[in-house]
């Protein structure tokens, strides 16, 4: 057999339900991905400007209670989604194509780096109104370049480890590192002590990345996933209520029925009142006086409890807005157009935070923030599309992947189609328009694909007479009876001969 005849053989003999899924629009977002996003940046509203506590009584407030650490958790979920979608979903990119994701994900880390750098110029220097999450985002992004061609099982696998070795590092090896900087490190911060600002960025910080790479991992194991069914849907919020709820009474039974309350108490210089804040609001460091204190799930402690708690509260979230974007999508745009633009969005918002102008009026400020939010994003995704920053980021990251990938802008079609050089082993059409991924996403994520099929392949639909080049720079012309077949194709064709498996 030819080489033409086997790859008119693999077009024709495509899976039937290929094609279905096609045909239901694979270039539409997934709305339940950007309205988590956008409660996550509500969540970071709310923590940033309202109490954490009653005055009254010391109590922990609702705010406190729904956001802190479950917020964060989530929007690194979901940047580790928006990773594994803009690298292939389902079907990893591989060679150059993989490369150039990964030389594209180190251009948006240095963006991202450089708009955490200004803002935090502009924070002030003690006791700052909030503490920006973006310049940990920038190594979220630089440390997940390694897994990136990973499936799922690994990542899952990875997740775990991160899970439970970074708690036991931010335990321990504090009195070794160097002294913690500033909760939103500056240009100056990191050229006069680089050292300590790296030990804060990976262990000591607010939003530590070695812990937090257990939401990332986790993430881009979900975008490996058939995030469009509706029974991986149901089995993310589910797994995610289960692990959420098995962590909280592990840690209930770990210091209140097998002894580990009385032995944190029994450490030196500890008070009942001490104790029981820490457990509520967490103590400064993670003293390594007890390894007891692994068993505790409060907020941004970053132990192993506490890190499966949040990430089950993340995945129970994303897992119920698919379920909610099947039926009533309509209903989510609002959260979902803030969803599609938070790093302009959260961005401004710590701009404004950072006039210190809130204190006396929270709750006012609060809806202050959240209705600009909602009412900017509503109209300028109307009217322009993707938000501001989102966009200076998307160019230049679309850039740099060109330079590697060695595809340039295909002036034949109306969305400047990329055009593919013969030696790319994908089947091409000469007006390939389709949307593969957007940009509008979370602080610094990645494009989010609009499908989990491979990228390099067309759901355009050939017509009679339609060109498919091969990677030998051959030509064929598909027939009538082989046009339908080619919607079908998941993969890139491969010639047999070309001994590239």
């Amino acid at each position: 057999m030819s080489s033409d005849e086997a790859i008119r053989g693999a077009v024709v003999g495509a899976p039937a339900a290929t094609k279905k899924r096609t045909e239901e629009g694979p270039g539409k977002r997934l709305i339940g991905i950007d309205a988590a996003r956008g409660l996550a940046l509500i969540g970071l509203m709310a923590i940033h400007i309202l109490a954490s506590y009653q005055e009254e009584t010391g109590e922990p407030t609702l705010t406190w209670q729904l956001f802190s650490g479950d917020s964060a958790a989530l929007f690194a979920l979901l940047a580790g989604l928006g990773l594994a979608l803009s690298s292939g979903g389902r079907i990893p990119h591989r060679g150059r194509q993989m490369t150039a994701n990964r030389v594209g994900l180190v251009v948006r880390a240095v963006l991202i780096a450089v708009v955490a750098l200004l803002i935090a110029s502009l924070m002030p220097p003690v006791d700052p109104p909030a503490y920006s999450i973006l310049i940990y985002y920038a190594v979220f992004f630089l440390l997940a370049i390694p897994f990136l061609h990973l499936g799922p099982k690994a990542l899952f696998i990875c997740a775990a480890v991160f899970g439970i070795v970074s708690p036991i590092l931010i335990q321990q090896l504090p009195p070794v590192l160097p002294d913690w900087v500033s909760y939103n490190p500056t240009l100056e911060h990191v050229l006069a002590d680089p050292v300590s600002i790296a030990s804060q960025l990976l262990l000591t910080g607010t939003y530590p990345a070695l812990p937090y790479m257990t939401y990332i991992l986790a993430g881009m194991a979900l975008g490996r996933l058939n995030l469009r069914s509706i029974p991986v849907q149901a089995a993310i919020a589910g797994a995610g209520a289960a692990l959420a709820i098995l962590a909280s009474l592990a840690s209930y039974v770990l210091l209140y029925a097998v002894g580990g309350y009385e032995a944190l108490l029994a450490t030196p210089g500890m008070t009942m009142h001490d104790l029981d804040e820490a457990l509520v609001y967490g103590p400064e460091l993670v003293p390594n006086t007890s390894g007891w204190w692994l068993a505790i799930t409060t907020p941004h402690t970053n132990m192993p409890l506490a890190i499966a708690s949040s990430l089950g509260m993340a995945l129970l979230a994303l897992g119920l807005f698919l379920l909610i974007a099947n039926k009533a999508g309509q209903w989510l745009s609002p959260l979902a157009a803030m969803g599609a633009m938070t790093l302009t969005l959260y961005s401004a918002h710590l701009l404004v935070l950072a006039l210190e102008i809130h204190y006396d009026e929270p709750a006012l400020w609060f809806l202050v923030h959240l209705g600009v939010a909602v009412a900017f994003a509503w109209f300028w995704q109307r009217s322009v599309g993707q938000g501001p920053l989102e966009k200076v980021v998307s160019l230049s990251v679309k850039g740099s992947r060109r330079l590697v990938s060695g595809k340039t802008t295909n002036s034949g079609g109306p969305t400047g189609g990329l055009a593919t050089h013969h030696s790319d082993t994908s089947v091409q059409t000469p007006r390939d328009t389709t949307n593969y991924t957007t940009d509008e996403e979370l602080p610094g994520s990645p494009d989010q694909a609009s499908t989990g099929q491979d990228p390099r392949v067309s759901t355009d639909r050939p017509t009679r007479g339609t060109p498919i080049r091969t990677d030998r720079g051959t030509t064929i012309n598909l027939a009538d009876d082989e046009a339908p077949g080619y919607t079908d194709q998941i993969g890139p064709v491969r010639d047999p001969g070309s001994g590239t498996g």
